[in-house]
C-alpha cells in the first residue's frame, strides 16, 4: 500500500507501491496485452489513441518505472499533440494542444495529491474533460467521479533487481463508452 501522502515517504517514489482500487462494475470490458519493450508500450499508446475521443478519462496504475509515461507518450503521438510528453511529476499537470484539430491531451500525475477529487478541483479537470483526453497517473481513488465511463490501465512488471522489460497491461473499460474496446483494438 502506498505511503500516506503527508508522510516523508511520500516524497520517495522508490518505496511507493501503487494502491489498486478494485471496482465491482458490471459493465466492464477487460483486455490484457503483453508488452515486451518500451517501444511496444509506446506503440500500444499509439493504438489506444485511435480509439480515444474528447471526454475520455484514462487512469494509469503501475509501479514506478512500469511504463505509464511511455504509454502516454505513445498516446500523445497517436493524438498528434504538441510538445514532448514527459512525466508531469513536479508540475502536476501538462496540457498538450492538438496539432491536427483533435482533442488536447491533459496529462496529470496525481501521486502528490492525496485528497481525492476535492484537491483535484484546483486543476479544473472537470472543465478540461469534455474537449480533451484526460490521462491521470496514480488516479485510482481520486478521479473516478469525473466520469462514469473511464478506461483503467493497469501495468504490471517484474519487481526487484531485474532488467526484464516485459509488462502485462490490463485495460479495463468501464461504462457504455468502452463496450467495444476489445474489437476497437484489433
Amino acid at each position: 500500500m502506498e505511503a500516506p501522502h503527508s508522510s516523508p515517504a511520500a516524497d520517495s517514489r522508490e518505496t511507493a507501491v501503487p494502491e489498486v482500487v478494485t471496482e465491482a462494475v458490471p459493465e466492464a470490458v477487460t483486455v490484457t496485452i503483453t508488452v515486451e519493450s518500451p517501444e511496444q508500450m509506446q506503440d500500444l499508446g499509439r493504438r489506444l489513441a485511435r480509439v480515444l475521443a474528447p471526454g475520455d478519462l484514462v487512469m494509469l496504475t503501475g509501479e514506478l518505472g512500469a511504463g505509464k509515461t511511455t504509454l502516454t507518450r505513445g498516446l500523445g503521438e497517436g493524438l498528434g499533440v504538441r510538445g514532448a510528453v514527459t512525466s508531469p511529476t513536479f508540475v502536476i499537470a501538462r496540457v498538450h494542444p492538438s496539432l491536427v484539430e483533435g482533442p488536447a491531451l491533459v496529462h496529470v500525475d496525481a501521486y502528490r495529491l492525496g485528497g481525492g477529487l476535492d484537491e483535484m478541483e484546483d486543476l479544473d479537470l472537470d472543465v478540461s474533460l469534455p474537449e480533451s483526453v484526460l490521462v491521470v497517473e496514480w488516479g485510482d481513488g481520486k478521479v473516478e467521479e469525473l466520469s462514469d465511463d473511464r478506461l483503467r490501465v493497469l501495468i504490471d512488471r517484474a519487481t526487484g533487481d531485474t532488467d526484464d522489460e516485459r509488462r502485462e497491461v490490463t485495460l479495463v473499460g468501464i461504462g457504455e463508452r468502452w463496450k467495444g474496446l476489445r474489437e476497437d483494438l484489433v
